[in-house]
């Protein structure tokens, strides 16, 4: 399944087509079928189904720690993405990729507070600090009951 990307600026949406025209398929976002979802340049929201392939026991059917763990580090990432962005936008697109090329995951801190059980999650990101090199996101993953099943803290390099 194709990842979607839906995001609030054109530019920022001419951006991701060019680098989801770049990236081998199927990449592991298109195997979890992840939606990703920025209304503004401040949050971002990756939505995704339960499916066979993720889960990670059988006898609850509930999510794989891994997939809940990658998920909270794609929306972190997301964000931090989206925050250099608001920095650039406006420049060249060669000075754009050259700084949003310098995006990449420091640390990951998850917290499992549930078991991932549900019909379809939303994985929610948002950004606590950001410095010259660094920044730092704070994620949530929440089944369709509104249910609390994860939390994650994130450290990204951005310079």
């Amino acid at each position: 399944m194709p990842i979607t990307m839906k995001v609030c600026d054109d530019e920022l949406q001419a951006i991701f087509d060019v680098i989801l025209q770049g990236r081998p398929s199927p990449s592991f976002e298109e195997f979890i079928g992840i939606r990703i979802d920025s209304p503004d340049l401040d949050t971002g929201y990756i939505t995704f189904e339960m499916t066979d392939a993720i889960v990670g026991n059988p006898t609850y059917r509930t999510l794989q720690g891994g997939v809940i763990a990658t998920v909270l580090d794609i929306v972190g990432g997301h964000v931090v993405f989206v925050s250099v962005f608001k920095q650039v936008k406006g420049k060249p697109l060669e000075k754009q990729m050259q700084r949003l090329s310098k995006v990449g995951t420091i640390d990951l801190r998850v917290d499992y507070l549930r078991p991932g059980t549900g019909k379809n999650f939303t994985a929610k990101g948002w950004i606590l600090r950001t410095g010259n090199k660094v920044s730092v996101t704070r994620m949530e993953l929440h089944n369709d009951q509104q249910e609390l099943i994860a939390v994650g803290t994130g450290t990204y390099t951005v310079g």
